[in-house]
Formats: structure tokens, C-alpha cells, sequence
């Protein structure tokens, strides 16, 4: 009967202190995290950029909710899931961290989902890719927000077979990201028709890809799809143009290019190549207006990425004004029951299983004749319903998704 009631004094005791806990965070206002790449392959396309732009979505709406102030940490992963982790743990645990947002790099997403699951805390991811994290790890405080390698492959793969490019040969990044990306885009090419006549894997941040090009050369694959992101995808696209291989008819599908690659390859190499974007800074007068305050701080427009941290951060701000707490259940709610309202996300909401649902546009880089501007890099071909680019709920892995 003792150690009955000790146990029960424990759980009473314990059930205090973190509802005073969630009292103390409420008092103290709003705290986000931003998990980022400073300093590797993805440095360009989130890093400080992401950083800036969730500190905009904050000055945008008063730099303060419910009475309170929001304030902003920021934290380099350097790609390593036990680095993004350990991290992550102690801005939940004594930080008073409520939402971490960004995290470039799948794997190092779903440790942090993990963790975000265990200590029921809110992570909203704008730069992984991979599925998993809406499919079969989905977690009720996790948001994929800004694309996943289901919509890049289909919006892009779908594009190019129909032209007549029936060949395919895959060189993707050897983690989880571009190990979905590969699948996803093998799937897409066989359901329109083609075929996938080999695929190679490269380590992260490789600087020489010419075994791989070499392969990829030798297949005589029609197109080379491009699996990676960040410095990979410029070092492979150079790479590939030095050795002559898309002057000698092999053609080449970046499946995730970002804004800040296509100014690094340059227009004359990154020419004609198509690509999927979720959102680009010449949208709309709302983009350009949001892009010209970023510009003032880091000389350029942001990437979708970049824009996916703004977006973001600024729907869960209005989620925990609306809610009256930065309890992460009601906040989460809050999150889904609302209409997603910023000018980068076009008819997007969040579904059951945590990814938000939203039109695309298939785009094309523009021949240099064409730029008419700095950084007028995409012509946009056509919109894409984000019904098509998701999977059906009917098929989902999430055990979130009643069925």
C-alpha cells in the first residue's frame, strides 16, 4: 500500500511540475529553433537564409504572441543525425524550445522526428524530401511542409518521359533522401512508360563523380536523372558538362534543383532543364514584396526552402495566437483546422498524416537570352494541382490516417 501511494505521489508530482512547465513556456512566450546547414552541400539553399526568414515571419507579425515575445535559436546539424539530435533534446529539454523548423537532410529529419514525437514538442520540416516522414514514421507533431520526393518526381519524371525520353539512368545521394528520391522517380518513369536502365549511389558531398558519369555514360540512358541536392547537384551537372556528356545526346533531370543552384551552374548550363518547384519569389506581388526585405539581408531571393521556413513558422504563430497556448497538441490543431495563407503556398492545408497539400508548377531555366532581370531564372510552364502530387490518403502508411 505504501509504495502504492509513493508511485502515486510520483505521477502527482510529476503531472504538476510539467503542466507548470507548460505554464513557465506560455509566460515566457514563444521560443523556435531553427536546425539548419551552415556550412555543407545545403548550405546556400537554407542556413542563414533560413534563419532570416523564419526572423521575418516573426517581425511580420509583431515579434510577439499572446502578449508575449517570440524569440529565435539557430543550430548547425553539419548532416549528422546524432549531432541534430543531441541538439534538438536539450533545446526541448532546458531550452524551452517550443517548435523546431527547417532540418535540410532526411536522416537527420527523422531522428529529429523522433525525438519531437518523445518529448511532444512541434517540428515543422521545410527542407527533407523523404516520405517517411508522412508515411510510416509520420508523428501527430510532425509537419512536412514544403515538398516531398513523391511531388518532385512525379511534377518533373511525368514531364520529361511524356516528351519521348523512355531511357532513364539514375545517380542519386547515398542516403535517405536521395534513396527515396531514386525510388520515387524509378516508379514514376515505369508507370508512364519507361524504363530505369541502372542506378548508382554517391556519398555525400562527393567531389568527384566521374565513375559515377562514367556508368551513366556507358548505358546509354537517354536522360540522367539527378538525385541529390545542394553542391552535390552543381558538382555533378559541371561534371557531366565537361565530359562532353549532354553535348554527345544524353540529357539530363535535375529532381530537386534549387534557385541557388541554377546561379551557381550558371544559365548557360543550367539552360532548358526542367524542374518542379513549390514556389519561386516571382510568383506574385506577395513573393516579390517578401523577396525584396530577404534581398536586403542576404543579397538574393530565398530558395523554396528558405520560403518554406517563413511559411511555416508564420502559420504556427497565428496557429498558438488562435489556440491561446504553445501546448503542442492544441497548437497542432489549430494548425490543420486553419487555412495555410501566405503568398508562397498556393490552395495548401495539412492533412491527417502531417504533409501539407499544395499546387506546384512545373518550371523550365530560361536560356540566358531569356533573363530579362538578376535572378530571373524559371519560366513557369503550368500549375499543378497538389492532389496530384500527393499520395492517396487511402493508401497511407501513417497509422494517423483513419481509414
Amino acid at each position: 500500500m505504501r509504495q502504492q501511494f509513493l508511485r502515486r505521489m510520483a505521477l502527482g508530482v510529476s503531472l504538476a511540475l510539467a503542466g507548470m512547465a507548460a505554464h513557465a513556456n506560455d509566460a515566457d512566450g514563444v521560443k523556435i529553433g531553427v536546425l539548419t546547414d551552415m556550412a555543407g552541400v545545403t548550405a546556400d539553399a537554407t542556413g542563414r537564409g533560413s534563419v532570416e526568414a523564419a526572423r521575418l515571419a516573426i517581425e511580420e507579425l509583431g515579434g510577439s504572441v499572446l502578449g508575449k515575445p517570440v524569440s529565435l535559436v539557430s543550430g548547425d546539424h553539419q548532416h549528422r543525425p546524432d549531432i541534430g539530435s543531441s541538439m534538438v533534446r536539450k533545446w526541448y529539454d532546458t531550452d524551452g524550445v517550443d517548435v523546431v523548423v527547417d532540418v535540410p537532410n532526411s536522416s537527420v529529419a527523422l531522428a529529429v522526428q523522433g525525438i519531437a514525437r518523445e518529448k511532444k514538442k512541434l517540428v515543422l520540416f521545410s527542407s527533407p524530401g523523404t516520405t517517411a516522414l508522412t508515411q510510416a514514421q509520420c508523428s501527430p507533431y510532425g509537419v512536412q511542409w514544403t515538398y516531398t520526393t513523391y511531388a518532385l518526381s512525379r511534377g518533373t519524371a511525368t514531364a520529361v518521359v511524356k516528351e519521348g525520353n523512355k531511357r532513364w539512368f539514375i545517380l542519386a545521394s547515398d542516403y535517405a533522401f536521395g534513396k527515396q528520391l531514386a525510388a520515387d522517380t524509378e516508379t514514376v518513369v515505369k508507370a508512364n512508360g519507361g524504363e530505369v536502365v541502372g542506378t548508382v549511389f554517391h556519398p555525400l558531398n562527393a567531389s568527384d563523380f566521374a565513375s559515377f558519369l562514367l556508368q551513366a555514360q556507358a548505358s546509354k540512358a537517354q536522360i540522367i536523372a539527378v538525385a541529390n541536392a545542394g553542391g552535390d547537384t552543381i558538382a555533378a551537372i559541371k561534371q557531366a558538362a565537361e565530359f562532353g556528356i549532354t553535348n554527345a545526346g544524353q540529357k539530363l533531370a535535375a529532381m530537386l534543383l534549387l534557385l541557388t543552384d541554377v546561379h551557381s551552374l550558371g544559365l548557360q548550363a543550367a539552360q532548358h532543364t526542367y524542374l518542379t518547384v513549390p514556389s519561386y519569389w516571382d510568383m506574385n506581388d506577395g513573393t516579390r514584396a517578401f523577396s525584396k526585405k530577404f534581398e536586403a539581408r542576404l543579397g538574393r531571393p530565398p530558395t523554396f526552402l528558405q520560403a518554406g521556413v517563413y511559411s511555416s513558422v508564420r502559420h504556427y504563430l497565428r496557429a498558438v495566437q488562435a489556440a491561446g497556448t504553445t501546448d503542442s497538441d492544441a497548437v497542432m490543431a489549430k494548425m490543420k483546422s486553419m487555412p495555410i495563407d501566405d503568398p508562397f503556398s498556393l490552395h495548401a492545408h495539412i492533412r491527417a498524416d502531417g504533409l501539407v497539400v499544395r499546387d506546384m508548377m512545373l518550371a523550365q531555366v530560361k536560356s540566358p537570352d531569356q533573363s530579362k532581370a538578376p535572378w530571373d531564372y524559371y519560366n513557369v510552364v503550368r500549375t499543378i494541382p497538389g492532389d496530384s502530387l500527393a499520395w492517396p490518403l487511402s493508401e497511407s502508411q501513417c497509422p494517423l490516417v483513419k481509414k
